[in-house]
């Protein structure tokens, strides 16, 4: 069945702060400008999960009278607290003796999936054309290999990869640009930057994950406005991380735990090391009486300047964290997607202004560099390799890097990708973690519930192997198959015989929330995440 094609000035994959932002752009700058923008969630906002703390400059320069509009953030916040754990102890460190990345006056503890939605409606008040539901699957390129467009995925393929009875092919979505804007480690970004050599002169980039749970509090224990950062325990000084725990709302708290995927133990869980951090005598007391509302996991860009792919290629350009834009030490990277959609958006409205299409646009890495977000991320450089170096060597390097050179150290290190860090099992200790107790810690699939998430079984693993005797020939024999443990869904799971003989993994595709942990993390790069059917996947509404 031929796919039925849509033509567009413009096409947007993601409707995350990027994406959104750029959509808005264009229409500001001429309303005459033909926009859409497709989303892989059933709604704006329903794949979107961050912490969140928001630096709202972009926000106000993208739409200055934001608070009148009635943009969701509410919770100013009132007060930082930067803490060093160890198991039982703490120390509060005096948050004026900090870098002034650490601390938040002047910014917003807020829910980034809500302010996402607003952002949506703004875009379709200025008559942005959104599709939810329906996920870019593919790049289309013309005659002289520049991008074109995309095609959404075919709805109602079987398992087997045939047309069910319920078959919708997809449509192709054809536009002079498109910019890819899908997040974190976006599946179309990744084919874009190999098929124009995007990353020839940049570094791996480097991730983290993040897990975060969504709590209801006692009022008595509720700091509206108080942000909590944490490092040490419980992850050992080698392993790059720390918690966050922030009070907004109503009696609501995010708390969550951010662990680089640059770890060399096989046998570390992130969820675990997340739901051992809850039990910390300074933390448990705030989740007393409490209910826990919702959970989420997301990996994060965390490499920075020197890990930024080229921008822009013929026919369009990566914006947002699908680039990498997110200032690590800053834990921080909403206000970066809305200033790298504003550019990219000034440089599309500019370039069919002038009659072009399906260039490269040029104007917007150069915009790029002649900006504040640049500038911040320049200053932000050598946090990540600083940090990959452990805990006490990389706090003291990177305290000098910022306080003492402010930002301008005359080098920059490098990173290196964090799948190659995997130390063998044989050369590890296995790391023992207690059963939760169902009130303050969780397991996974009771976790995943509260994601909303869901997969219509009978359709293509969307979790592929290059190589489907890996998993257990390498993964298992020489790392213990470390996907048991750095997914925090409970998608992979060795089974055996009775005997315990005969391992083979078995892949849960149903429980995946979109975290892209296994395409960062796994030793060989031998699973590959594609997109599922549209409006597929976890559906956050407070994330």
């Amino acid at each position: 069945m031929q796919r039925e094609a849509m033509e567009f000035d413009v096409v947007i994959v993601g409707g995350g702060p990027a994406g959104l932002a750029a959509a808005i752009r264009l229409k500001q700058i001429n309303a005459e400008i033909n926009v859409c923008l497709i989303e892989k969630g059933s709604e704006i906002g329903a794949h979107i999960l961050s912490g969140a703390v928001m630096d709202p400059r972009a926000l106000t320069e993208l739409i200055p009278d934001w608070q009148a509009q009635g943009a969701p953030l509410e919770t100013a916040v009132t007060r930082d607290r930067f803490a060093f754990l160890t198991q039982h102890g703490f120390v509060d460190l005096p948050v004026m003796l900090l870098p002034g990345c650490f601390q938040n006056h002047g910014n917003y503890v807020i829910s980034l999936g809500q302010l996402c939605r607003w952002l949506g409606a703004q875009a379709e008040a200025l008559g942005v054309e959104i599709y939810p539901g329906f996920a870019g699957a593919e790049v289309l390129y013309d005659d002289k290999g520049a991008v074109r467009g995309v095609a959404t995925g075919d709805m109602g393929i079987g398992h087997d990869g045939q047309p069910t009875a319920n078959h919708q092919p997809g449509m192709e979505l054809l536009a002079k640009y498109t910019l890819f804007a899908e997040g974190c480690r976006g599946h179309l970004g990744k084919q874009v930057e190999a098929k124009f050599g995007l990353r020839a002169e940049s570094d791996p980039q480097t991730y983290a994950i993040g897990i975060k749970e969504l709590w209801e509090i006692d009022p008595e224990q509720h700091e509206k406005g108080l942000v909590m950062h944490t490092f040490g325990w419980p992850m050992k000084s080698d392993t790059y991380g720390g918690g966050f725990i922030y009070h907004f709302g109503e009696n609501l708290v995010s708390v969550g735990l951010v662990v680089g995927l640059g770890y060399k133990n096989p046998f570390l869980a992130p969820f675990e090391e997340m739901q051992r951090m809850k039990t910390h005598p300074q933390i448990a007391p705030m989740f007393k009486d409490g209910k826990r509302l919702a959970y989420g996991a997301r990996a994060l860009a965390a490499g920075g300047l020197q890990s930024l792919p080229k921008l822009d290629f013929p026919g369009g350009a990566l914006i947002g964290d699908d680039a990498g834009m997110l200032v690590a030490s800053r834990i921080k990277g909403s206000h970066a997607a809305i200033k790298s959609g504003m550019l990219a958006g000034d440089a599309a409205a500019a370039a069919l202004a002038a009659g072009r299409a399906n260039d490269a646009l040029t104007a917007y890495p150069e915009a790029f560099r002649a900006s504040w977000l640049y500038d911040e991320l320049h200053t932000a450089r050598n946090f990540k390799p600083w940090m990959a170096k452990g805990l006490w060597t990389g706090s003291l390097m990177f305290g000098i890097d910022q306080v003492l050179l402010r930002g301008k150290a005359p080098w920059t290190l490098h990173n290196t990708a964090d799948h190659l860090k995997l130390k063998p099992a044989a050369e590890c200790k296995p790391i023992a973690y207690e059963k939760p107790d169902g009130v303050l810690t969780f397991d996974r699939l009771s976790s995943v519930f509260l994601s909303n998430t869901n997969h219509e079984e009978d359709q293509p693993c969307h979790l592929q192997l290059k190589d489907a005797s890996v998993p257990i020939a390498t993964n298992l024999a020489i790392y213990d198959a470390p996907e048991q443990r750095y997914c925090p869904a409970g998608v992979y799971e060795i089974l055996r015989e009775d005997d315990g003989n005969n391992p083979r993994l078995q892949i849960n595709a149903q429980n995946c929330v979109h975290c892209k942990t296994c395409d960062i993390k796994d030793p060989t790069q031998n699973i590959t995440w594609v997109v599922p059917q549209g409006g597929e996947g976890p559906i956050y509404t407070q994330m």
